[in-house]
């Protein structure tokens, strides 16, 4: 089941299109990575998503239904442009936030609380905003994102600034909320990281939405339909490129030759790689 449905959702401002007929299905559970390069229309469709802004035409559907305000209530969205009251009390500010999406004062403290523990940040709640380093202040944005523990979490480049240790933290929360069922929508220019965390993606460029699907199928279909096979002949430890097709001739013809094969795999395309493929062939037929 999807939990949001976007129907031919179109967006202009001025004579600049940002989203042209975009249509995409985003299901319940798990990690969809929503992909493009920058000015592509993934900000835009974050915000029809939130209500931020309204499309010119097309539909957002929310577990099947016309999302409404209430329905944003129950998203957690950490964006891009991180904002904070830099004069408040670290504490201040996120009681604030997590009072905001319909939490008590005392269930707000007791969780915010417990996600301080877990950050390392407990020593730093009577202090200001201002005094936070740029990692601590997205730790902060991150806790008070998804505090309220709504169903949709939408991650805007969560992993920016930071340190391996802490994006590791990071990755290790986002992996642990998806166990506990929460949908996330991850928009991220790390290949890398959709690859480790994302179930399905959306690539999107120049507008338009150019192509959806769970990340395993999309790195199949982009392959070349070739084996690696690793052998040693003589001394020499050797790779060869073979296509699919020639596989079991090629077998036969290295055993024959009393070569001996360590392993053979199927090669699959890196999402970085079918990334700049698709993003490029896109911009050679504008």
């Amino acid at each position: 089941m999807a939990i949001i449905q976007c129907r031919e959702v179109c967006k202009k401002f001025g004579e600049k299109v940002a989203l042209d007929h975009v249509s995409l299905d985003i299901p319940e559970g798990g990690i969809f990575g929503l992909l493009g390069p920058n000015g592509a229309g993934k900000t835009t469709l974050i915000r029809i998503i939130n209500r931020i802004t309204i499309p010119n035409s097309g539909d957002v559907l929310f577990n099947g239904a016309p999302i409404t305000q209430e329905d944003v209530a129950r998203i957690g969205y950490m964006p891009e442009e991180r904002g904070l009251y830099r004069k408040m009390k670290v504490g201040d500010q996120a009681m604030y936030l997590a009072r905001l999406k319909g939490m008590s004062a005392a269930d707000a403290r007791k969780a915010l609380k417990d996600w301080f523990v877990r950050f390392g940040i407990q020593d730093w709640w009577d202090k200001k905003v201002e005094e936070l380093s740029k990692g601590m202040a997205q730790k902060l944005q991150f806790i008070t994102t998804v505090v309220h523990k709504p169903s949709l979490m939408i991650l805007d480049e969560p992993f920016s600034g930071f340190d391996p240790v802490n994006a590791e933290i990071i990755r290790q929360e986002i992996l642990r909320l998806k166990d506990e069922g929460a949908t996330i929508i991850l928009s991220t220019h790390n290949m890398e990281s959709v690859e480790e965390l994302c179930d399905n993606i959306a690539l999107i460029n120049k507008s338009k939405l150019v192509i959806t699907g769970g990340t395993d199928e999309i790195r199949h279909r982009y392959g070349q339909d070739n084996v690696e096979i690793e052998f040693t002949e003589g001394s020499a430890r050797r790779q060869e490129l073979v296509a699919r097709a020639d596989v079991n001739a090629r077998l036969q013809e290295l055993i024959a030759a009393d070569v001996r094969i360590n392993s053979f795999r199927e090669v699959i395309p890196r999402m970085n790689d079918i990334f700049i493929k698709l993003v490029t062939q896109e911009e050679a037929q504008l």
